[in-house]
Parts: structure tokens; C-alpha cells; sequence
């Protein structure tokens, strides 16, 4: 970042920027999240997709496990992909709907991304 003077002294651009703000404040976060949804559109949502090969019960312990998600909750997500084809199992930002189809993908789910 350029340096720049200020009232004598020589700081850098954040010192004198209003909109800089350390990494974990809100004002940070707050400019984040509105630039994400301003400049990038629509959350993403994680969509898991029918097999022939991943039991029932399976996918069910890993929509609990990765997401937290109550058994009745997961249950009702997995017959959803079971006789719908497919289920949306998560929605945020693109990273974060990243890291949910990889560690899908992981435990041998089809798993896919798109903007909502």
C-alpha cells in the first residue's frame, strides 16, 4: 500500500482510509458481506444429487455430520435426493459452498454448486 503524509507524519493508506478496519471487526465483515452480495449476486447453495450407490442410511449420517443437521432433518433431505434426484443441502457464499461439495465429494457424495 502507498505511503502517504499526514499532518507531518508518514503512515500508510489503511492509517488514513475510513474503510479499512481490522479483519475480525464488524465494520469488516459488514463491508464484506455486502460486497459479496452487491458485486457477486445471489448466495450459492450446495446441491447433492441421486446414486445408485450410497445407501439411504449412509447419506443421512453425512448430512448429520457435516452440517449438523438433526437425524429427521437429514432424513428428510435424503429422501428428497432419494425421490426428487437431487436436494439442496446448503446455501452461503461461494467458498463456502466450495468446501461443502469437496468434503461431499470426499465422503463419495455427488455433490454440485451454483448461485441461487
Amino acid at each position: 500500500m502507498p505511503l502517504k503524509i499526514l499532518n507531518n507524519k508518514i503512515s500508510d493508506q489503511r492509517e488514513i482510509d475510513s474503510t479499512y478496519a481490522p479483519s475480525g471487526s464488524t465494520i469488516f465483515q459488514e463491508k464484506l458481506e455486502g460486497r459479496a452480495k452487491h458485486e457477486f449476486g445471489k448466495e450459492w447453495i450446495v446441491i447433492v444429487w441421486n446414486d445408485p450407490v450410497n445407501l439411504m442410511t449412509y447419506v443421512t449420517f453425512v448430512f448429520q455430520k457435516l452440517f449438523g443437521y438433526s437425524k429427521e432433518e437429514a432424513t428428510s433431505l435424503m429422501l428428497d435426493v432419494h425421490h426428487k434426484g437431487k436436494a439442496v443441502v446448503s446455501r452461503g457464499t461461494k467458498e463456502k459452498a466450495e468446501l461443502d461439495v469437496f468434503q461431499l465429494h470426499e465422503y463419495g457424495l455427488w455433490a454440485t454448486m451454483r448461485q441461487d
